[in-house]
Order: C-alpha cells, then structure tokens, then sequence
C-alpha cells in the first residue's frame, strides 16, 4: 500500500523524542512529554477539554468499525461505573481469520528495521496524546476513575510508560549491530573472514489482556513494547472496559496504513457476554507473547497453560506498610489517608496491612499508642474525604459489585476504627461511591492472619498490631513471599529498622519506599524512573519497565556466509 507518512518525516519528527526517552530511562531522571495539566490541550490539532468531551459523548451508541477482516458479530454492553450506558458496538472476530491476516504483515513489519518501527509508535501515540481528553472520558467511564485521575493516568501517564516500553525496546535491538566483519588470523596461512548480519525476528502475535481498572495504564507498555520489537499484537480488553483499548487500536491501525504498513499488526478482539475468550485465545499456537494484569489465579493459569507463549503477568499481591516511627507524624498521616482513598483504593498499589507495634511508636508529637495511631489515621482519612465534592474527585466510582460486597464484609473482620460511608455524586446520582474503611486486626491471632494475608482489593485496610519493629519486619518478609507485593512502605527514624527493611525487600525483590510525607505516595509511579512490580515475588513475574520486559519479545537471528 502506498505511504501517505514516509519513515524520513516520522525520524526527523520523532527522533529527538525516542533519544530524550533513552537518556531519561539511563539517568532515571524525571521527563516527561505529555502534559499532566487539562489546560495543555486545545493548540496544535490536539483536542480541548469542550473538544474531548464532544468527541467522547459522539460515540456513545456508536458502531466502531475498526475495519478488521473476520468480523462476523458485533459486541457491546459496557456500563460506566457511574451510571451511563455506553451504548458503544464492537467487531467481534473470527480468529481463524483474523490471525492469518495478522501475521501476514508481519515480514514488512520485520524487516522496517527498530528505528523506523520505533517512530511509528511515537506517531501512534503522538495522536492518542493529541486526544488525550477523549481518552480520558472513555476511562473514566468504564473504570470509574474520577476525571482528574483518568485523565492523568488514563492519559500522559499511560502515554509515558508505552513511550518507555518502546525507548528500552529500541535499546535491546539495537545493541546487536546490523553486520560485522569477522576474521580469525591463522598464523602463515590467510586468516578466517566472515561477513555477518544480524536482524531481530518478533516472536509472533502478541495478546494484550487488558484490565478493568487501568486499560491504558497497563496495556500500552506490553502493547508497545511487542509493537515496537516487530510482533503483530491483538487486544482483548476486559469486557467492562473496551472502549479506550478500541479507541488505541483504531488509532494504531490508521497509522499502520498510513505509513505503508498494513493495519493489520494491530487488532481487537472483542467477546459476547460469558464467551470468555481470553483462555481460547492464550493457548492459540500463533500467540506467541502475552500480556496480562488481573487475578491472581488466572495469571497462574496462564503462566501453567500457554505454554507455546512468553507470557508477562502482573497479578495480585498483598502491599504493605510498617509504621515504628515516624518525625513528621502529621505528614505520615496525610500522605497515607491519601494513599488509601485514592480511586477508592482499586489500585494495585495500594497499601492494604498496616503494620504498627502493639506498644505504639515514636513521633515528633511524643509516643503514640497503637489505638492512637489507628485513631488518629482514621481522622485524617475522615478529614481528607469530609467535604463531599472533594471526595468523589478522590474516590472515583467502584468499579464493580465484587468490590463493593468486599467492602461490606470486611467491617465483619474485626474492630471497625473507619466505618465506611456513602457518598452521594450529583453529577452521576447512580454511581456507587464509597470512603474507606479501616479494621482492626491482630497479628498474634491466627484467626486474624486469614483476612490480613489475603488480598482484599479496593477500599478496604487492615492495621495489623504486631509485638514489636523486628515482629513486624518478619511478617513483612513472610506476606511479600508468600503473597508477593507490588509496593512496600515503612515509616522509620532508625536506620536499623531501615536497614532491616531494606534487606527483606531486597531479599524479596519487592519495591520500597520509605518515610513518605509529602506530595509522592507509595502507590504512585513515574515512567522512565521508578520500575512497576519487580517480577521477582508472586505479585508478578515481570517489571513495567525493564530491559527483561521487552528483550525476550525478540530473538536475534545471524546470517553469515565467506567474505
């Protein structure tokens, strides 16, 4: 097909964006292209807030025909967690066509070379960048997010980490030249010579299962980084939340084309209520490389049966935080209310045990016992989500019925210190918006340990009394090995109980943050600098992002021949 966007235009266009993300993930210092500020938008074709809106409410009851071969039915039935129904319809595939069909762009793909597929995925997100308010809608009403939050981690921060897949993509492949000239002397007689070239060969097709929580956030880097390393890749989104991975993939395809690749390397795969096609689909010989962020078990199934696939999971954990001692107390407190009302707590990095000595801990503000502590975190969660509008900017919507019933049956856990409230939104009046709650529990108790070391995912926190620091350090040790962890905070003026921690963290490969008080939480991370899950504890079996989540989506291939 012909090329309406040559590869020259998109280097000299995007160049100095892929050099800037390479020395940004080299120094681990802060950079960003994509504005976090909705007021960004508006100039230079990107759209504006009214703009995004418009485009946003346009496609509701829409048919969004991507164009791609197989489609034999069309799927819908999403339903924002605040109240509107999407009406949007989607291609629903035959894979026994579709897959032939991406596979067949697959050697043009190939042969590109790393850079020129490396500015065609800045193109790409170039142009979901420039809607980035349209995206932001599409997330906010299929995962529940409050605006602000999926506008920024819907967008420029999603935005971010497929940048980073694509710049750490781009660093492996071309850390292999392209050719060599080989020679062997042999003493007297004439020496060895070879000439040798070197070509990365994609893995195949790539699956992306997405998620209903952080569609973008944990799509694009798996999405990207097989794009960008020469694989085909198909998008099966949660059921719950289709419409800002089709959006993507309309986006992808249309670049695809343009540029004289066929759009084919880039499809969805949509399902009917109950079809649950994810499984059909992992253990299709042709997938070969798999993305997944979701339950615990079917990311064990997947990593036991797809088996013909490289397969990355990011699962579910158990996040921790001891608190011993802390000299900026009040902001102790702050920075963990707010960690914990954050989207209603439906992160995967959100901490859930609390762990705090029986005897209580040391502060600025003089000794505080354990109820003191509990109590007083209770207020400022209390003071954080008092003011109604405040809270729904917080808080966000819960995203399913799963969470809500969690959320009730945890206050029969133990001793409630933060019953949870109600919340009305006048904007939304059926969305479902609850505040957190906080349970008292014992770590000495083994009827206690069945609720604190299971993940409870959503707004739902357990302070765990432990008999002491080195108690606590234990049971830190044992929940990140057992249950894994995405995120691990401590709160400590002694550089012994911070060296103690450092170590099981290290031994558990688990990320750490320590003594947070200000405007960075614990359940926050920024592309090009902190890494996502380590891959190295059952929380998950890979890193967003390292050079181990895009170097085995490849392989090298040599060719050699007699200069």
């Amino acid at each position: 097909m012909a090329a309406e966007l040559s590869a020259h235009d998109l280097i000299a266009k995007h160049r100095p964006t892929l050099d800037q993300a390479l020395e940004a993930i080299r120094t681990r210092a802060y950079w960003s292209p994509h504005p976090e500020h909705p007021k960004a938008y508006g100039e230079n074709g990107s759209l504006g807030m009214a703009e995004g809106k418009a485009a946003f409410d346009a496609l509701l009851g829409t048919r969004l025909d991507l164009g791609q071969p197989g489609t034999d039915d069309w799927v819908g039935g999403e339903t924002s967690p605040y109240g509107i129904d999407l009406g949007v319809t989607y291609p629903h595939a035959d894979v026994d066509t579709l897959l032939p069909a991406m596979k067949a762009g697959q050697r043009a793909w190939r042969d590109a070379g790393a850079q020129a597929r490396a500015v065609v995925c800045l193109e790409i997100l170039k142009r979901i960048s420039d809607r980035t308010h349209e995206f932001a809608h599409a997330v906010m009403h299929t995962s529940g997010q409050a605006f602000m939050m999926a506008f920024q981690a819907g967008g420029p921060h999603a935005q971010d980490r497929g940048l980073e897949a694509v710049a750490y993509a781009y660093a492996e492949q071309v850390r292999t030249p392209d050719e060599a000239e080989w020679t062997k002397p042999q003493g007297k007689r004439d020496p060895l010579k070879l000439d040798k070239r070197f070509k990365a060969v994609p893995r195949g097709i790539a699956l992306v299962i997405g998620c209903n929580t952080f569609p973008t956030w944990n799509g694009y880097p798996g999405l990207f980084a097989s794009l960008a390393t020469g694989n085909a890749v198909l998008v099966k989104p949660h059921p719950r939340a289709v419409l800002p991975l089709a959006l993507t993939v309309q986006v992808a395809r249309e670049v695809l084309a343009e540029t004289g690749f066929d759009p084919n390397l880039v499809a969805l795969a949509t399902e009917r209520p109950g079809e649950g096609i994810a499984k059909t689909l992992a253990t299709r010989p042709e997938i070969r490389i798999i993305d997944y962020t979701g339950s615990t078990s079917f990311g064990d199934w997947l990593e036991a049966n797809a088996r013909q696939a490289q397969v990355y999971t990011e699962k579910a954990g158990v996040n921790t935080v001891l608190v011993e001692s802390t000299d900026n107390y009040k902001g102790m407190l702050s920075n963990l209310a707010f960690s914990l009302s954050l989207y209603s707590g439906q992160m995967c990095t959100t901490p859930q045990n609390l762990l705090i000595p029986r005897d209580g801990i040391t502060t600025d503000e003089g000794a505080k016992s354990y109820d003191e502590v509990v109590a007083d975190l209770a207020r400022s969660v209390g003071g954080l989500l008092g003011d109604d509008a405040r809270a729904n900017a917080l808080l966000g919507a819960i995203v399913n019925p799963d969470v809500k019933d969690r959320l009730e049956a945890a206050a029969g856990l133990g001793e409630v210190a933060l019953a949870s409230r109600e919340i009305a939104n006048p904007e939304f009046p059926d969305a479902v918006v609850r505040t957190p709650v906080i349970v008292k529990l014992d770590g000495a108790k083994p009827d206690d340990e069945a609720a604190y070391m299971s993940e409870c995912f959503g707004p739902v926190s357990f302070a765990v009394a432990v008999d002491s620091a080195a108690d606590g350090v234990e049971l830190l040790r044992r929940t990140i090995r057992d249950k894994g962890a995405m995120t691990v905070g401590a709160y400590t003026t002694s550089d012994e109980v911070a060296g103690a921690v450092e170590e099981v963290c290290l031994d558990e490969c688990a990320q750490l943050s320590l003594n947070l008080t200000g405007g960075v939480y614990v359940n926050q991370t920024a592309a090009f600098s902190d890494f996502h899950g380590s891959g190295g504890n059952p929380a998950a079996n890979a890193a967003l992002c390292d050079a181990a989540f895009v170097a085995n989506r490849f392989r090298m291939v040599e060719i050699r021949r007699e200069a």
